[in-house]
């Protein structure tokens, strides 16, 4: 909603008997009031026309698919500690999203699933599954997972402060980016600001996440494939009969 915004020369400490003694400043102050009004104005309309279209591929989601490349910052070595490249995959099951990325480069290949309230991680040269269930943690856990992928304008203006930034490009196409603060402090826990790179589809062409203690996660996606079929194989963790389940504590 756009509030109406009333123009007052008050608002800038001016009185009208300001105005009368200095309409020159008085007319300064004003015209630079209705430059910010405008601003706030154009800010709030263009967010709305993003959200709304976010909502509108929400509204026919069936899945995505990925090339993505995720990039690991870390303030202590102030350099980027960690490189993942590979294909990842969305998928609505229901009323929730099914996540599965095949990381290949760095060698050996990984596979990461979220399915069922759990995240697991293969690592097919070891034979080993490591598995996290997010529990009581799910929804928190899901809110960052859909961002640009199947979740609605509505559900992330419900679970964060957002701002529209502006408009940039990324590899050439142009995105809408916003400025995202989570309104949960579980959230802010893991994620205490996020910035969104939202193309015309409605769909997060680039992310990056900001821990509380300054590291960052940058990732970009590009061959960006909407609503295509994907089979359920890419949904199952490849294991076999002598695989080895860990799910660590805490």
């Amino acid at each position: 909603m756009i509030r109406e915004t009333t123009l007052s020369p008050t608002k800038f400490g001016c009185s009208a008997n300001h105005f009368t003694r200095s309409p020159r400043l008085g007319l300064i102050a004003f015209t630079f009031q209705i430059l910010i009004a405008h601003s706030s104005w154009a800010q709030q309309a263009s967010l709305q026309k993003v959200v709304a279209q976010m909502d509108h591929t929400a509204s026919a989601f069936r899945s995505t698919q990925a090339n993505f490349e995720w990039k690991q910052w870390t303030s202590v070595i102030n350099d980027f500690s960690d490189v993942q490249k590979g294909t990842v995959y969305f998928r609505r099951q229901g009323t929730q999203i099914e996540m599965a990325a095949d990381i290949n480069d760095p060698q050996p290949p990984k596979y990461v699933l979220f399915k069922d309230n759990k995240v697991q991680m293969y690592q097919p040269k070891i034979d080993q599954v490591t598995e996290y269930d997010t529990g009581k943690d799910r929804a928190t856990f899901e809110s960052f997972l859909v961002l640009g992928f199947g979740g609605s304008g509505q559900d992330m203006l419900r679970n964060f402060d957002v701002t529209y930034v502006g408009s940039e490009k990324v590899d050439g196409a142009d995105t809408s980016k916003l400025d995202l603060v989570p309104k949960s402090q579980k959230a802010r826990n893991t994620f205490n600001h996020i910035i969104l790179w939202i193309d015309d589809r409605g769909i997060s062409v680039r992310q990056q996440l900001f821990a509380p203690g300054g590291d960052y996660r940058l990732a970009t996606y590009s061959n960006i494939q909407l609503n295509e079929k994907i089979s359920d194989n890419v949904f199952r963790l490849k294991t076999t009969s002598k695989t080895k389940f860990l799910s660590p504590k805490g």
